[in-house]
């Protein structure tokens, strides 16, 4: 039986990443990068698919856990009748992109505890039973271009394809395990000294959290940090790429097919992570975040894609793993996404809003990327009223989407505001006549006067989260009456429980079917229109609703289910904390991202933004 999603924790090096159970099992972990096949993947089965387990023997031992302060390492206590221990959980960094060490160390904390160790090694998302062998310093395993080996003086039984170990520790004592991949045609190499390696890792994750700007006694401080460290842990390092999370398949609904891999890099995240990153002060890190979207988008704009892989790759076909069955019964368990393939006009806009605001951060300067808008404005001149399938990716036929039609007007403003703020050169001229044009042409489309609000669809009568974003993109004020309709309208139609469904599913057709939970991001939308709004005490109350279900780490997924008051969707989830992230500083300052956003964008005629008192 799957296990709640709230029972899991994120280590990782920025290569790769495990999720751990509360009661000391690894059950996801990829090798060697992110989006590689899983070698422990009972995440998604059942034990027999692979995981690494060590806890006491007792079964009714009392469990808590925590991150170290300001860390990624995740510290669990065990306490049985007997006795205490501490299971240690990290990745330490290193230097070659293909070499990941995990490492765990079990010490005893007070009396004594038996433990116990299994080890299920399965390759290929679970499919590939390894050839063991014993060694002097624990064991090896080799399938295929994959090896790994386990070093540790714990005794080992190899039993029915597994390994296993017993063992006591009493306080005092302390054994560690680590767990080391490298490709199979290399020679291995192992964690010299763990305990140098755990200080050397507490060291430079408490450094990296100190470079954040918010200040020490700032109201939601912890929540930010640990938003920002799950953020930084889902950055591939080689090339500063970013992953929606480190999952696939964990169901937006449990038992159902809404199931999609999210080891990759969306281009619509972009603007609102750099944000966030801004914001917070790591400028290296969003410098990083550009350069990849500029490398990633290098080619024929025509041949834009909205996702990419962690270094760039386009070709992201779609397959089912019929040998897993899936989180929860939910069936199929995919691998790549074929979501990639579709046209989603948005992701111009978000593309070049992201460029735009890295300029106006003074980010170093960039030659390509100028040349990469001026090239891809070209294309969307000719595109923009085409039909497409919108920021959901709906799996059904194309539509005139209202957000794709917003994000190419911010496409054609963002080009214009870097002719008049920064002097580049472009025919600005025929950009103002476009996006204009937009603009009148989405509010005579998209605007029902009968219902106070902007449609998700021309001609439609229903409404999407993703409306929220219109005055943080700066098309209208946030107290035009229509923006103030649309907001009663979301408020109305889309909430439960509280919190924001991104669009009833129940009267859309979006190719796929069944139930879906509510998208977090959305939530956060909503608080953000608050606070441009100025209703900081809305805004306040959601943001502390929407902290309220996290887990106990900290870690948010992608959607919440209202019913059964539990996370659901791919884990952790970028976006998620991205949002957390932005609403935190909406809230803590006067000019946050959604007021920088809006205010630096908006159209001419647009009404003087409210000023906050408070």
């Amino acid at each position: 039986m799957s296990r709640p999603i709230e029972d899991y924790g994120l280590i990782g090096n920025m290569v790769s990443a495990a999720l751990v159970a509360r009661d000391g099992s690894i059950d996801w972990l990829c090798l060697p990068h992110f989006d590689s096949p899983a070698c422990f993947a009972a995440l998604l089965g059942s034990p027999d698919h692979g995981r690494w387990k060590i806890a006491p023997t007792d079964p009714n031992a009392r469990t808590t856990r925590r991150y170290l302060p300001d860390t990624a390492v995740i510290e669990t206590t065990f306490e049985t009748s007997t006795g205490a221990v501490t299971l240690t959980d990290f990745m330490p960094f290193g230097d070659d992109d293909r070499k990941v060490d995990v490492v765990r160390i079990a010490r005893g904390v007070r009396g004594e505890v038996d433990m116990s160790m299994e080890l299920v090694m399965r390759f290929n998302y679970g499919q590939a039973l390894p050839w063991v062998r014993r060694r002097d310093y624990g064991l090896s395993a080799i399938a295929g271009p994959d090896a790994i080996e386990l070093h540790t003086s714990a005794p080992l039984e190899g039993r029915d394809m597994k390994t296993y170990s017993a063992f006591t520790l009493r306080k005092g004592d302390s054994l560690p395990f680590v767990l080391s991949y490298h490709p199979s045609y290399k020679s291995p190499q192992f964690v010299a000294d763990h305990s140098e390696s755990l200080s050397k890792t507490v060291s430079w994750w408490r450094e990296w959290s100190s470079r954040c700007n918010i200040a020490a006694d700032a109201r939601w401080r912890d929540a930010v940090i640990r938003s920002l460290i799950t953020l930084k842990l889902l950055v591939f390092a080689p090339t500063g790429g970013i992953i929606a999370a480190p999952t696939t398949s964990l169901p937006e609904w449990p038992g159902h097919h809404r199931n999609w891999d999210y080891r990759y890099c969306w281009l619509r995240d972009s603007a609102l992570t750099l944000y966030a990153l801004l914001n917070a002060g790591y400028r290296e890190e969003a410098d990083a975040w550009r350069g990849w979207l500029l490398r990633a988008t290098a080619g024929h704009p025509r041949q834009m894609q909205i996702m990419y892989s962690i270094t760039g790759d386009r070709w992201l076909p779609e397959q089912e793993l019929p040998w897993l069955p899936g989180y929860a019964d939910s069936r199929p368990v995919r691998i790549g996404n074929a979501a990639a393939d579709q046209m989603q006009l948005d992701v111009y806009g978000e593309l070049i809003d992201t460029l735009h605001a890295a300029r106006e951060a003074k980010l170093a300067p960039s030659e390509d990327a100028w040349r990469v808008e001026r090239t891809m404005l070209e294309q969307l001149a000719s595109e923009w009223q085409n039909p497409d399938h919108g920021i959901w990716e709906m799996r059904s036929q194309a539509q005139c989407f209202t957000h794709s039609r917003l994000m190419s007007w911010v496409a054609f403003d963002r080009a214009i505001k870097g002719v008049e703020h920064f002097g580049l050169e472009g025919p600005v001229d025929n950009w103002r006549a476009l996006r204009d044009r937009i603009h009148r042409q989405i509010c005579e489309c998209a605007y029902d006067p009968g219902l106070h609000s902007f449609t998700q669809i021309y001609g439609s009568r229903d409404v999407d989260a993703a409306l929220l974003l219109i005055p943080q993109l700066g098309f209208l004020p946030p107290d035009d009456p229509r923006v103030v309709g649309t907001v009663a309208r979301i408020e109305k139609t889309l909430m439960v429980d509280g919190l924001v469904r991104r669009y009833a599913p129940e009267r859309t057709d979006d190719g796929v079917q069944g139930q879906e939970g509510v998208f977090l991001a959305c939530s956060y939308w909503l608080a953000d229109c608050y606070v441009l709004q100025s209703r900081f005490d809305d805004a306040a109350a959601l943001f502390e609703r929407l902290l309220g279900l996290r887990n106990d780490l900290g870690l948010l997924a992608e959607e919440y289910d209202p019913v059964s008051r539990r996370l659901v969707g791919n884990f952790p989830q970028a976006f998620s904390h991205v949002g957390l992230i932005n609403t935190a500083y909406n809230l803590l300052q006067a000019q946050g991202p959604a007021r920088q956003r809006a205010k630096r964008h908006a159209p001419p005629d647009a009404k003087a933004e409210s000023k906050r008192t408070d």
